[in-house]
């Protein structure tokens, strides 16, 4: 089990000085593991680690500056991270595309697949730079912004803004958030360019922080003009999934596909919902993406931090209605960027996310700059684990009182109430898209759900969905049965399956490729031999 290698691994042999300046636990070299066994070739282990894991819950971490070393991340790998995050609100294209291809490769020594997420930066409402660094804003006193300020110019009476339509945006009576809310400024005119406010809430001010109106209302578009760059690097680097930042409507999430497509890349659209005004077209935006991400960040900073909970719980549960996936994100283990140890409120906040059923769980600074990135994904990998054991989220009333409109969702939902119905191990999936895995995702259960597929970009792709693994799965016979028989056997000999387990399997027509439209139920060693003339009825 992946579990049990990765908590046997003691220690790893490196090769150079900086290698042991690492912490060592969990650490995977190019060569071997240690186990308190013996030393194991790591590619006598790579099988066993792929798909003995059994989390449901996906991991998306963010890289950065402390992954930068293969030996962190071939361990975040072994340690169970499923997509990684590519922040463009760092770095240059070309560094983003090495790292992306740098991963793919550390991955596929590893056997697995490992997806790749682009986030873009979005619009910079910010305020700009100080003369100083920053300073100290008293409560009552006066502080402008000012749209007509020099970039750098910045003192402790005003300070220029990178967003230079806020002078439009805000009247007064309106509540400016500075800094995730650390800063609260109360508007009490605005004269020209400059928006002069009263401090309620001071606090050390510093370079870039970010601003928020209470409420929402900023009118920025969500694609900027550097946006519209990066989705072009996003489709060069063929990236499995593209967030947008900061989507006010459907609109916005049609021309980021549209301009990806047009770039030649095939990724899905995640909508990160961080405004308020989000909230007003959500399910048009839902309906538009491939799923969503609840950036609570900024979003908590809008609607209020009383507000987050149940808008999480709101957000998760309309998507899986929805048939769409979600990402959990903003702060989930941030205390393990400087401890080793999760809080016990981290703990809470990311098993409550895996009982609202969301798809994965987001490490952002946790991974990409803290201390222990490898430690941080272990944590979490335990705390999923234990959450899913619960048996409210083995159950489900998805869809039952609704009719179907296509063949292939219809065999999904078939597949899935028969499997928590039946002592069913495990269900087989032969897809060609990945739509099959997802409508099934959307059920809960406890049960695996292994994504057959010749597709690279297809088993990319449904790293994100919760409960589905891909394997890679290529199609060379149009006998059923034969197909069956190395399916099962496949399984097999990924330790997923043994003598006398019950498997389903999904498929489509084998001549004529098209979408799922067989169930079948099988028993481990009792599948009949393929027919010598290669054909088979079903």
């Amino acid at each position: 089990m992946l579990l049990s290698i990765n908590n046997r691994i003691k220690q790893v042999i490196t090769k150079s000085e900086k290698e042991k300046e690492l912490p060592r636990e969990h650490y995977v070299s190019d060569e071997k593991i240690l186990t308190n066994e013996s030393f194991v070739p790591l590619e006598e282990i790579n099988e066993r680690v792929i798909m003995a894991a059994r989390r449901r819950t996906k991991i998306v971490a963010t890289l950065g500056p402390a992954t930068k070393d293969h030996v962190v991340l071939d361990a975040m790998i072994s340690a169970g991270m499923d997509v990684v995050r590519l922040n463009f609100s760092h770095g240059s294209s070309q560094s983003h595309i090495d790292m992306a291809d740098r991963v793919r490769n550390r991955a596929s020594d590893f056997g697995r697949q490992v997806g790749v997420l682009v986030d873009l930066q979005g619009p910079k409402i910010r305020i700009s730079r100080f003369k100083n660094g920053g300073v100290k804003l008293v409560e009552n006193e006066a502080f402008i912004l000012d749209a007509a300020l020099a970039e750098n110019e910045g003192d402790g009476s005003k300070v220029g803004v990178d967003y230079k339509s806020l002078p439009h945006d805000v009247k007064r009576g309106d509540t400016l958030l500075l800094d995730d809310g650390r800063i609260v400024l109360w508007v009490e005119s605005v004269v020209d360019q400059q928006i002069h406010c009263r401090v309620t809430v001071g606090g050390m001010l510093t370079d870039n922080k970010g601003i928020n109106r209470q409420g929402g209302g900023l009118s920025a578009s969500a694609l900027t003009a550097k946006d519209m760059a990066d989705i072009k690097t996003a489709a060069e680097m063929q990236a499995d999934y593209l967030a947008v930042s900061f989507p006010r409507s459907a609109e916005d999430i049609h021309l980021a596909r549209r301009l990806l497509r047009e770039a030649g890349g095939y990724g899905g659209i995640i909508a990160k919902i961080e405004r308020a005004e989000a909230l007003d077209d959500i399910d048009a935006i839902i309906e538009a993406s491939e799923g969503i991400m609840v950036a609570r960040g900024d979003l908590g900073v809008e609607m209020g931090d009383a507000a987050l909970p149940p808008i999480q719980k709101q957000l998760i549960a309309k998507a899986r209605r929805m048939n769409r996936l979600t990402i959990t994100a903003t702060q989930m283990m941030e205390s393990m960027i400087e401890s080793p140890i999760p809080t016990r409120a981290e703990v809470f906040d990311v098993a409550n996310a895996v009982l609202d059923g969301t798809d994965a769980v987001m490490l952002s600074g946790e991974t990409a700059v803290g201390h222990y990135p490898v430690k941080v994904i272990e944590a979490m990998d335990r705390i999923c684990l234990q959450a899913e054991q619960q048996r409210e989220i083995r159950v489900s009333r998805h869809r039952m009182d609704s009719k179907f409109e296509r063949i292939d969702e219809a065999i999904a939902m078939a597949a899935m109430y028969t499997a928590n119905h039946l002592d069913v191990k495990a269900i087989a999936t032969m897809t060609e898209s990945g739509a099959t895995p997802l409508w099934m995702s959307r059920i809960s259960s406890g049960i695996p759900i292994f994504a057959l597929t010749p597709h690279v970009a297809t088993g990319r792709r449904v790293t994100l969905y919760r409960g589905v693994y891909p394997v890679s799965f290529v199609v060379e016979h149009t006998d059923h049965a034969t197909l069956n028989k190395e399916a099962i056997e496949e399984l097999q000999r990924r330790g997923v399956v043994k003598e006398g387990d019950i498997v389903i399997i999904t498929k489509g027509d084998l001549e004529v490729q098209g979408s799922t439209s067989a169930m079948k139920i099988v028993k481990v060693g009792t599948l009949v031999e393929p027919r010598p003339s290669g054909s088979s009825c079903e």
